[in-house]
């Protein structure tokens, strides 16, 4: 089964578009998640034991590298067009 999450994250740091900017580079590691960002969220898609695994590994890192930060997710099972522009 295919997932997409819209995922936020906020860094309870000064320096917050670093941590943003590291968080989406180890998104990047994954080649079989397709990935999107804008200016308030980043987009996954992929198989859903993937990218729940995924999630699970890189919020913690996260978390252990920068402290304390907030993520905000939405989860749509089957996945969703990342490309509708409506």
């Amino acid at each position: 089964m295919q997932l997409a999450v819209e995922i936020s994250l906020y860094p309870l740091k000064d320096d917050y578009l670093s941590v943003i900017k590291w968080f989406i580079q180890r998104l990047d590691q994954y080649p079989e998640v397709r990935r999107l960002t804008n200016g308030m969220s980043t987009q996954l898609l992929g198989d859903y034991d993937t990218v729940m695994a995924l999630l699970a590994t890189e919020m913690k890192a996260a978390h252990e590298q920068w402290g304390k930060g907030v993520f905000v997710c939405k989860f749509i099972p089957g996945g969703v067009n990342l490309d509708h522009s409506e």
